[in-house]
């Protein structure tokens, strides 16, 4: 039978040789100076990007660069339609744990070869995120822009509820959240759930998802059954609002902009939206802080090079250039975030502590503690564990299993996919 992994591995082992022998050869030598460059949902730095490209044309004559860019959910079947008709876009531009999945169906140009003739390319790069896009020891992807989870909260609340400071453990979310929270006018804490951002909750708590070797769950235990009961018990009672589990994006980061959640575990871009929403949302009335045990999980743009690229050589060099220096400094200003280019984030950094200290010590904590990240498991079929696990959780979380039960049904299913791995 014929599956989407059986067609990418064909299509990468057809171009396996091309691009080996055109990595060996001289640059651009023998092939068409053109390549694609395809984005996630970045439309509106267009001025950006557009300038980028003319700058790289501007010093490389006779080569072409397309730009295309597509929404989320659009971006995935057009990738696989482009693979599956053998012109894939040369570089390109993904989230959060896809890069691994193209990796692991054979997609993706393994630029372990590249980091080891140009080491100061790879160094570059903040190694604990570089090694996010790392499957059976290969790099596969460099930081486009990067992102980790972190504790927003709401100083009006806490000081309403007799509270200073940010909760140092699990124990004190749940009392702290207690303590704010009112009846249906109000809830101490929030989280947002996709792409494994709630899972700090359970690794300051000890559990682990899988063992080691990524063979075998390991969660069906009796502290994750605890911690999910002490969970789904706050969300009955309110503490936990009960959008954590079951919105997305809008819903949870409208309702803290909306002034009544005590606390928000979300990603830095939150901040962006959360604040446009609430008008409560100023420097003396927004906290922010590691969570517990300082555990984040990342939710990082990567870029990486098809395997079946006709140009492997100006796709890398495109590469490069765009996460060097200058248009990494550049993509930092504009948009605030931090690049994962070590130097630029440092610089900008320093320049946001005097322009906006708000915005400075949120993107702080991206760069702190980046070795106690968690959620980011180097699967090759991540959607596919998170498919099995996240439903039967979710519905321990709200009520309509009891945890034990959850677990024995979470284990079975992610069982069966670590098996098909």
């Amino acid at each position: 039978m014929t599956t989407r992994r059986s067609v990418l591995k064909t299509a990468g082992a057809a171009a396996a040789t091309t691009a080996a022998s055109l990595l060996g050869a001289p640059a651009f030598a023998q092939a068409p100076k053109k390549i694609t460059f395809l984005t996630w949902n970045i439309i509106d730095q267009k001025e950006l990007i557009e300038g980028w490209i003319n700058r790289f044309k501007s010093t490389r004559p006779g080569v072409e660069v397309e730009w295309l860019d597509k929404k989320g959910p659009e971006f995935g079947p057009f990738y696989q339609t482009q693979l599956t008709a053998g012109t894939p876009p040369d570089v390109i531009n993904t989230q959060g744990a896809l890069g691994l999945e193209y990796a692991a169906q054979g997609a993706l140009l393994d630029l372990t070869p590249l980091f080891a003739k140009e080491a100061a390319v790879k160094a570059r790069y903040d190694a604990n995120y570089l090694a996010n896009w790392v499957f059976e020891g290969h790099n596969y992807m460099v930081p486009f822009y990067i992102t980790k989870t972190l504790l927003f909260y709401n100083k009006p609340m806490f000081a309403k509820a007799g509270l200073s400071g940010a909760p140092q453990s699990f124990d004190d979310i749940l009392a702290f959240a207690q303590k704010m929270t009112s009846g249906e006018a109000s809830s101490g804490f929030m989280t947002l759930n996709f792409d494994w951002l709630y899972w700090p909750l359970f690794a300051m708590n000890g559990v682990d998802l899988v063992s080691a070797d990524l063979k075998k769950a390991a969660f069906n235990t009796a502290k994750a059954a605890d911690v999910l009961d002490r969970l789904a018990k706050a969300t009955a009672g309110g503490a936990i609002n009960k959008i954590s589990w079951t919105g997305r994006w809008v819903e949870p980061n409208g309702a803290f902009g909306a002034g009544n959640i005590g606390m928000l575990h979300a990603h830095s871009p939150a901040y962006f939206f959360f604040k446009g929403q609430g008008s409560w949302v100023t420097p003396e009335s927004l906290g922010v802080a590691h969570m517990p045990g300082n555990f984040a999980t990342p939710n990082s743009h990567g870029l990486g090079i098809s395997k079946g690229s006709k140009n492997p050589e100006l796709a890398w060099d495109f590469l490069r250039f765009i996460t060097d220096t200058g248009q990494a400094g550049e993509l930092a200003t504009r948009r605030k975030l931090v690049t994962g280019n070590v130097a630029v984030d440092k610089a900008s950094l320093a320049q946001l502590q005097k322009d906006d200290p708000v915005v400075h010590r949120i993107l702080a904590t991206q760069l702190e503690h980046t070795d106690r990240m968690t959620g980011n498991w180097r699967f090759g079929n991540d959607s596919r564990i998170k498919e099995a696990f996240w439903p039967e959780v979710q519905s321990a979380l709200l009520g309509r299993k009891d945890a034990k039960t959850a677990l024995a049904d979470a284990e079975r299913r992610v069982s069966r996919e670590l098996r098909r791995a």
